[in-house]
């Protein structure tokens, strides 16, 4: 017997609405506005479990007290950034949400650091600056280091 993956569940509007105890018209804008991931089938919407739930995630309490998740939810669009924020504490959370993707004390060439940024936002000058400014990175003769001692904001 062959092991057959699992079919994929879909719900109608009246269902997600039903489920989560919500009026069907409200649901039905979110769908049209295509806050909620679905496919209109007739004159009907069709739900993925997995949009359903993954539409549920964005929108649970879980990083209510996080606003470095907050920054990231606003400024961040498909993984990269829209802008970069003048304000310097929220600049600072994108910042080092970039910066994760440098390894400790590895010597990088300016081109792997910009191919790297590059991939989040197309100024990659400035995100540059921005890292040896903030003490992120270190610069010596065009090689570039992530400091070990620098500390993420809480």
């Amino acid at each position: 017997m062959t092991n057959m993956p699992d079919p994929i569940k879909f719900f109608t509007t009246a269902e997600v609405a039903a489920m989560l105890k919500m009026n069907p018209q409200v649901i039905a804008r979110k769908l049209q506005k295509g806050e909620i991931v679905a496919y209109k089938i007739g004159k009907d919407w069709r739900v993925s479990e997995e949009a359903l739930f993954a539409w549920l995630e964005q929108h649970s309490n879980k990083n209510i007290n996080d606003p470095g998740a907050t920054v990231l939810r606003h400024f961040l669009k498909d993984g990269r950034l829209t802008a970069l924020p003048a304000q310097r504490k929220k600049r600072r959370y994108l910042l080092e949400h970039i910066l994760r993707r440098f390894e400790i004390n590895h010597v990088y060439t300016e081109k792997q650091v910009n191919d790297t940024i590059i991939e989040f936002y197309e100024d990659f000058c400035t995100v540059r600056r921005e890292f040896i400014i903030s003490k992120m990175m270190t610069r010596n003769s065009g090689k570039y280091i992530r400091n070990s001692s620098y500390i993420f904001q809480k």
